[in-house]
């Protein structure tokens, strides 16, 4: 949907010169830290169930998003002086940078990382607590704790809050150093560590200041001689005619009568009864829906239209709505799903720090399961000689299993532009020796060879019939039966 179509149709007052975005709704902030800098926009949208495409690849046609943007989504912010590298060897100051403008990034080339000329996408700014990195070469760098530099032991954030890797004494930064003397030849030349790059120190500066990131083709850019992260553009946002940085971050879009929508429209003579999805855009059960408890009405709705529907979260408040879907069970096929690739906890803590624990996604499988609801996992991402080894498909099997999954889907690693870059230049760094059988696997596009996915799918089909996976012998919810007596006692 447009923002035609989210604005209150009577609007009063001269808002000729507030942004299209807000025209209509009611903005709110909260005195809270975990909202802290965030907007909140009510709007009234005049529609709740969307259609997919028809080319869309999904199984499923119809959705319903209570939210647009996400309250738990993380910036990553530099100070405005910080020079960045431009295509044509000047530096520039990251705030007066526009789309357009071209610049240097990094791409992995013979198992190398070297300079290519990209595009900025995408330019925002946010206001962010402020910290200097030192390094031994005497470069300071202001950034927000959140954001990211590659070091020779792949991307780091400044501060280590939430147990995400961060910076420390000692770490090597991976850069060709400040470019004022190479105006030209930059082209191809080869970015690593080096002990002039290491770190010196990480301190806060006490003082919150205007922070600027942008988006760029290769997923990063040099600044000050660095390699910097940058964050990839949320589409959803941008097609409601916001940003996709800071707005994408800050802005979350609320659509207050949601529950009132989805009761009208499911009640429609021309509604088809259709399947809907939820959390497949942003997960409905991120933070805002603490506050804004939207879901609850929408599952009565479902419930009230015996509409069938499953949900996607990665999010434990799904289980605050277990009583309301137990209910809706009983008259119609409900089911959620998980996303968990694999249990090993040094591997999440490289590569999905910012997720839940998978022992706490699987615990909140098995609470879903236990009170009747269908739920399986996505197996997902597998990842080539990583997590692929049997005993680790076994490991991760074998706790699925136990936490009473309805299926499970095994789904290898994608890599598609910009998760590519950004995962082959953590594995050069973590797994160097594993770089050219993953561009083997991965060099003629983002999917792994067919013969490698069934191969990987075959064993944890396999695996899945020996541990049980599918025939669990307690009871579960099916329309038009109600649950024993005892287990409702236990909900």
């Amino acid at each position: 949907m447009r923002w035609d179509n989210l604005r209150l149709a009577d609007a009063e007052g001269d808002d000729s010169a507030v942004p299209l975005f807000a025209r209509g709704a009611v903005a709110r902030t909260f005195d809270t830290p975990e909202f802290k800098g965030m907007t909140f926009y009510e709007i009234q949208a005049r529609s709740i169930i969307n259609k997919v495409p028809a080319a869309s690849r999904v199984p499923f046609s119809h959705t319903i998003n209570p939210y647009r943007g996400c309250s738990h989504a993380c910036s990553y912010c530099l100070a405005g002086d910080t020079p960045v590298l431009m295509a044509d060897g000047r530096a520039k100051p990251i705030a007066e940078l526009r789309a357009g403008d071209r610049i240097f990034g990094t791409r992995l080339a013979g198992g190398r990382r070297r300079l290519v000329v990209t595009e900025v996408l995408d330019h925002w700014s946010t206001v962010k607590a402020a910290h200097r990195v030192t390094l031994a070469d005497g470069t300071r760098l202001v950034a927000s704790g959140e954001h990211r530099f590659l070091t020779e032991r792949g991307w780091k954030h400044v501060t280590g809050e939430g147990a995400r890797p961060f910076l420390g004494d000692g770490d090597r930064l991976v850069g060709c150093g400040r470019f004022a003397a190479h105006p030209h030849g930059l082209e191809g030349a080869v970015v690593e560590s080096a002990a002039e790059l290491r770190v010196v120190s990480v301190e806060p500066l006490g003082v919150e200041t205007p922070m600027y990131d942008i988006t760029t083709g290769t997923g990063d850019f040099i600044a000050d001689g660095v390699v910097s992260h940058n964050c990839f553009a949320r589409k959803t946002h941008e097609y409601l005619d916001l940003d996709a940085g800071h707005d994408f971050d800050s802005k979350i879009v609320v659509k207050v009568n949601a529950a009132e929508l989805a009761r009208k429209e499911l009640a429609s003579p021309r509604w088809g009864g259709h399947h809907v999805a939820m959390g497949t855009n942003v997960d409905c059960y991120q933070r805002a829906e603490g506050r804004y408890q939207l879901m609850p009405g929408i599952l009565r709705a479902l419930t009230e239209a015996a509409n069938p529907f499953s949900i996607l979260t990665k999010g434990t408040l799904i289980l605050r709505d277990l009583p309301l879907l137990v209910e809706a069970a009983r008259v119609s096929e409900v089911s959620a799903a998980f996303s968990v690739g694999f249990v090993d906890e040094r591997l999440w803590r490289a590569v999905e720090p910012g997720t839940p624990h998978p022992g706490r996604r699987l615990e909140a499988c098995r609470r879903l399961t236990d009170g009747g609801i269908a739920c399986g996992v996505l197996m997902a991402p597998i990842l080539p000689y990583l997590s692929d080894s049997p005993e680790q498909l076994e490991a991760a099997v074998r706790e699925i299993a136990a936490s009473g999954a309805t299926h499970v889907t095994p789904i290898v690693l994608h890599l598609r532009p910009g998760a590519r870059e950004w995962f082959l230049g953590w594995l050069s760094r973590e797994h160097p020796r594993l770089v050219p059988r993953y561009l083997e696997l991965y060099g003629r596009g983002a999917y792994a060879p067919k013969a490698y996915q069934e191969r990987v799918s075959a064993q944890v089909r396999e695996l899945a019939r020996q541990y049980g996976i599918g025939r669990r012998a307690s009871w579960r919810i099916k329309p038009d039966k109600a649950p024993p007596p005892e287990q409702l006692s236990l909900l």
